[in-house]
């Protein structure tokens, strides 16, 4: 029978018998590890890891100390970016990935179009910049954009237009500050694919020429004094029509509409305006 003598030495004695045959954990062996510690986190300060890569869409790799890539401020989708009141405030156009076809770049704080910003994104079909505090585009800003059929530039502080891409379907500058003095004569003369043209709330004083492609003109709510014959007609015939022509606002300007009436022969329907 085992007596309590011998219990308390297994449970009490022996444990520290064991342990004290260990081998201690020296204080030479402790300061030797911190040490080699140091060490190594000065070893990896001389020698930084390798750069990381690229990110597959074309993102600049994480841990890189520029600004953000685009796709991490907007959405990118297939073809698409969308970049509507990004936060913090975005002032130029974004680096875009290339393969882009469609810009929505609405409601931020942008403020001029570089002949840079779209100069290596040729697949643009659509730009929509409306809403922001644009004052400025460079020349050649557009030049290069051969598949661009929709351009977008309502609500932003411009004073004048480049000259715009061949293949434009539609072009929107309402809510600017434009004047005829700020549009050139033929910009939109050559663009024989053009079928929307809308320049309302604008400060221009004449009508600009227009191409034979045009469906809707809107021109209301600028400082058009006067229009001509050949305005939206041809004056030396009778015979011509303008088939195309759907609508034309002229409503909102000093002109006084029935001052002309050989300016509207030509059209299906008298331009919505003043006629007394």
């Amino acid at each position: 029978m085992i007596t309590q003598r011998t219990l308390l030495f297994s449970f009490v004695f022996l444990p520290w018998v064991l342990s004290s045959l260990e081998q201690p954990f020296s204080f030479e062996e402790d300061t030797l590890f911190h040490d080699d510690a140091r060490a190594t986190e000065k070893e990896a300060a001389d020698f930084p890891p390798a750069d990381l890569p690229d990110d597959p869409f074309g993102n600049p790799a994480v841990g890189e100390s520029s600004d953000l890539p685009t796709c991490l401020l907007c959405v990118c989708l297939t073809g698409s970016v969308y970049c509507e009141e990004v936060v913090p405030d975005m002032t130029s156009v974004p680096a875009l990935p290339k393969e882009t076809s469609y810009l929505y770049a609405r409601y931020n704080k942008i403020k001029k179009i570089t002949a840079k910003d779209f100069a290596d994104i040729l697949t643009l079909k659509r730009i929509d910049l409306t809403g922001n505090v644009i004052t400025e585009i460079e020349d050649g800003a557009f030049s290069k954009l051969n598949q661009l059929e929709e351009l977008t530039l309502a609500e932003n502080r411009l004073v004048k237009l480049p000259m715009l891409p061949q293949k434009l379907s539609s072009f929107n500058a309402n809510y600017n500050r434009l004047r005829t003095k700020g549009v050139k004569a033929n910009i939109f003369k050559k663009l024989n694919k053009l079928e929307y043209l809308y320049l309302a709330n604008n400060e221009l004083e004449a009508v600009p020429q227009l191409p034979e492609s045009l469906r809707i003109v809107h021109l209301q709510n600028n400082n058009i004094t006067t229009i001509s014959d050949e305005t939206f007609c041809k004056g030396n015939t009778t015979h011509y029509i303008r088939e195309k022509m759907n609508e034309i606002r002229l409503d909102g300007n000093p002109v006084g509409l029935a001052q002309y009436p050989n300016s509207f022969i030509c059209l299906k329907s008298l331009p919505l305006g003043r006629y007394y």
